[in-house]
């Protein structure tokens, strides 16, 4: 279970320098929207594998307020990213993007904080060894369906 619980961690990290990285080539003043789609996809496919596979046992098991928080603040980067992406398309000055990006990565800190310490280790007691099968081999190369969107966005 370890790397499952490694796999997702290593994650938040990948999203966290991908939003980095993107704000750095606004205040260079070179956008790379390719960052930007690349991070948002791997953070949208995050938050389907936590809401499609992950949650659904651990709320059966019990944690109930904690999933409800983790689903709150999932809508929430939703529209963020949505947010971004408009501010982005629409040639947004520097600031304005640069100032989205510092909210997305705060609320991702404040998230990861709960999440990794109270959701993950969960995990390691509560899932059935085929479900953490079928997470591990989604993070390693599946895709999330078209259209798809988190419950609370």
């Amino acid at each position: 279970m370890s790397t499952l619980i490694e796999a997702l961690e290593a994650e938040h990290h990948v999203i966290d320098e991908g939003i980095e990285r993107f704000a750095a080539t606004v205040a260079a003043g070179t956008p790379n929207q390719d960052v930007l789609a690349e991070t948002f996809t791997l953070l949208r496919r995050h938050i389907y594998a936590e809401e499609e596979f992950l949650f659904p046992p651990l709320r059966d098991a019990g944690l109930v307020m904690p999933i409800l928080v983790m689903l709150r603040e999932h809508g929430e980067m939703w529209h963020l990213m949505e947010g971004l992406e408009e501010l982005v398309g629409s040639g947004a000055e520097a600031d304005a993007v640069t100032e989205a990006c510092q909210t997305l990565l705060a609320l991702l800190e404040q998230h990861n904080l709960k999440e990794e310490p109270i959701i993950y280790p969960q995990a390691d007691v509560t899932l059935d060894p085929a479900v953490s099968n079928q997470i591990e081999e989604f993070l390693a190369s599946g895709t999330m369906p078209a259209g798809w969107v988190c419950q609370t966005a």
